[in-house]
Formats: C-alpha cells, structure tokens, sequence
C-alpha cells in the first residue's frame, strides 16, 4: 500500500524507506534509553554502532567480510557453472531428467544445513567443508532453474527460429538461453541467498576469519551488541548485491527481451 501526500500523490519509494527507517531506529534508541531489558538481551543502538566501529578500527570487521565474501565466490562460481550444465543436460536429455533429475529435485528438499556434518565427516574442520556447503547450497537450485527456463521455452520460437536455419548450439545461443533467462536468473538470485547461508552456518563452527565466526565470538564472549552488529552487516550486504547485482541483471534482461513490467 503506497503512502499519500496532502497534494493526493504517492510518496516516493526512497523517501517510504528513509521514513520507515528513520522510525525504527529512534524506536531502538528510546527503547535502549528506557532501560527496559539487559544490556546482554536487547543491545543498545550506539552499542552496536560502537561495535561495528570497534571491528572498522581494529581491521578485523574487513578481514572478516573478504573472508567470507572470497569463499562465496568461490563456491558460488562452482555452484553456478555445474548448475547450468545440470540445468541444460536434465532439460535436453529425458534419461538424465528421470535418473539424475530426480536426485537432484530429492536432494532440493533438503535444508543447506544438512551437509555441514556430511562436510565435516569427509573433509574436516576445513575450507574445503566450508565450500563443500557453499556449493550443495546454490548448485541444486540454479540446476533446476536453468531446467525449468529451459523446458517453457515456447514452442513458437522454436519453430520459427528453426525455419530461419538456427539449429544446434546456434539455436540455444539464439532462442533457448535468452528465453530461459528470466528464470535463470531467479534460480541464481536463490542459489546465492542459499549459499550465504550455507556459508554463514559452516563459518559458524570453524575458526576461519569471517562473518559467522565473529558472530559466534560475539555468543561466546555474551556481547549481543556484536552479536547484532555482525547480523546487520550480513543484511547489509545481501541488500547491495540484490540492488546492485541481481536486480541491475534483471532489469538489463527484461530490458534487452522485451518483458519489462509496466
């Protein structure tokens, strides 16, 4: 529901979103001034802030975020090509859809969670486990969404680019992927939201420098004002790659395709 301005036209969306914000962080800070619960349950506005300076000043905040944002792309990167070559042998292969296919949507209904003691029984307390995580978390999902882009690719395009000649790799360059790219690329979005997850929970139990070690720190040392300093900072992150990244992506697509929402 859009908000109105007294001359009837909607507010702009920036300014919703700096209300919004701005209400809720003097919400936080009246409800840590009143005192209302302990310091060690509700952390204070300017504890967090302190918090998240402490980390800027002491490097170990930046160590942390190119730590774990290397071994995102890492594993993403695998995730995403072994994803899409999945994808394109379940959606052009009918023996590989019924066998391997059906492993792979099976093993979607799994929570990313599940492999971090089948990575730690195979590779250790390691980087390897870690990545290990990363990848099972994005790569069944790209998988099937590249299936899915592919398989509703209409058959009109089909014939009509088959009667101008296109044929083999020509006609997946030319028609197949473009119409796939939407759902693609939503595929992609979900796989990277997946292995940051999946990232955060191995870092969680292994002393690496990274995000989710500083948030376990912060459990361990009972210092919530770091506790939720690391969490905005993690949510941070995840809002500038989907507005910077994946919906510039989504919209050069549309653009380019012509599905452009009205």
């Amino acid at each position: 529901m859009s908000l109105i301005t007294r001359n009837g036209e909607k507010m702009p969306v920036p300014r919703q979103r700096m209300i919004f914000t701005g209400v809720l962080l003097g919400a936080w800070l009246v409800a840590g001034l009143l005192e209302l619960w302990p310091s060690y349950i509700f952390p204070t506005l300017p504890g967090v802030c302190s918090a998240i300076w402490r980390g800027i000043d002491r490097g170990t905040l930046p160590m942390a975020i190119l730590g774990s944002m290397r071994r995102l792309a890492v594993g993403y990167s695998i995730a995403l090509a072994a994803g899409i070559i999945t994808g394109l042998l379940m959606a052009g292969m009918s023996w590989f859809k019924n066998t391997f296919g059906l492993l792979v949507l099976g093993l979607q209904t799994l929570p990313s969670i599940c492999w971090l003691p089948l990575a730690i029984l195979w590779f250790g307390l390691s980087e390897k486990a870690i990545l290990f995580v990363v990848v099972m978390g994005a790569f069944l999902s790209i998988a099937l969404a590249a299936e899915d882009g592919i398989r509703n690719t209409p058959k009109v395009y089909l014939q009509a680019a088959r009667n101008l000649g296109a044929s083999g790799f020509g006609l997946y360059r030319s028609v197949i992927l473009p119409s796939a790219m939407p759902t693609l690329l939503t595929g992609m979005k979900l796989g990277w939201s997946f292995a940051w997850r999946s990232l955060m929970a191995g870092e969680l139990i292994y002393a690496v420098p990274g995000l989710g070690f500083m948030l376990n720190m912060g459990r361990e040392l009972n210092d919530m004002n770091q506790v939720v300093a690391v969490i905005l900072v993690i949510m941070t992150i995840g809002l500038v790659t989907d507005k910077l990244f994946f919906s510039v992506l989504e919209r050069s697509v549309r653009s380019r395709w012509g599905t452009v929402r009205s």
